[in-house]
């Protein structure tokens, strides 16, 4: 190889080099927040399919407005405020809470860009608007429980970190995307790049809140190591549980309600 083929692939490679972290740095947004946006003629039908499901909206510290769903129960049942992934319509769990009998009044939170909200998420967004549903109902609700389901486990972690919870159930949660993220780009400088880190395991420690942790054996999204290490620093009483399902398919799981509804009912 003559010397300009050479310095002409020594440059290729550095442009490659360069152009791969920074493709991955501008489209993070869209691989960690896969938006799930409906129109106001599905929420309106969505809203007249559950008539006993109240339809809340929030306005934001920013002036954003916020949706979340509100399924209802006893005056003095716990609420479940629930964070769900990055890819998830919470709304499909209007159709199913009502035949698991929880004994839970639930707030199915729509993240900003998600469902009925607007806006663009962030993790400071997606935990500021944690904290405002939280602040929302703590008066009127004296048991809330926060239950976060992969990306939003790390939603109810940071605030369990910052308010006072009966409990949280995570599902398929994790230690946090950095590690995450290593798993799935070892070929990325990660910890450079990432600006949603969603650091769990740093809280995990300080946290008193009682923990159930279901955990798919098969998970291929968020193996169950990333959730071993974040309860094995939990600082409150915990409870693990493992499901033989996968990443998607871990609800679909004989024991995943059972074990839900035990241990909402416990305290």
């Amino acid at each position: 190889m003559d010397f300009g083929s050479l310095a002409a692939l020594v440059k290729l490679v550095a442009a490659v080099a360069v152009a791969v972290p920074l493709t991955a740095y501008v489209l993070q947004d869209k691989l960690i927040f896969q938006t799930r946006p409906r129109s106001e003629q599905e929420r309106q039908a969505i809203a007249a399919r559950h008539p006993q499901v109240a339809d809340i909206f929030l306005q934001a510290a920013d002036g954003t407005r916020l949706h979340a769903w509100h399924f209802q129960a006893a005056p003095d049942a716990p609420l479940v405020l629930y964070f769900g992934g990055n890819a998830e319509e919470v709304s499909w769990l209007l159709d199913e809470l009502p035949r698991r009998d929880t004994g839970a009044a639930w707030l199915l939170v729509d993240y900003r860009g998600y469902g009925s909200s607007e806006g663009a998420p962030s993790e400071p967004a997606l935990v500021a608007d944690a904290l405002a549903w939280h602040e929302r109902f703590a008066p009127t609700s004296p048991r809330i429980f926060a239950f976060g389901r992969s990306l939003g486990s790390g939603v109810a972690v940071r605030l369990a970190a910052e308010r006072p919870l009966a409990g949280l159930v995570l599902v398929a949660p994790f230690d946090s995307m950095v590690e995450v993220g290593k798993r799935h780009y070892p070929f990325l400088p990660v910890s450079w790049l990432l600006k949603h880190r969603f650091d769990s395991l740093s809280l995990a420690p300080r946290i008193t809140a009682p923990l159930l942790c279901l955990v798919a054996t098969h998970d291929e999204v968020i193996p169950a190591e990333h959730a071993k290490r974040l309860y094995e620093a939990w600082g409150g009483p915990k409870q693990w549980v493992e499901l033989a399902a996968t990443h998607n398919s871990i609800d679909g799981h004989p024991d995943y309600w059972p074990a839900i509804r035990a241990f909402l009912a416990a305290r």
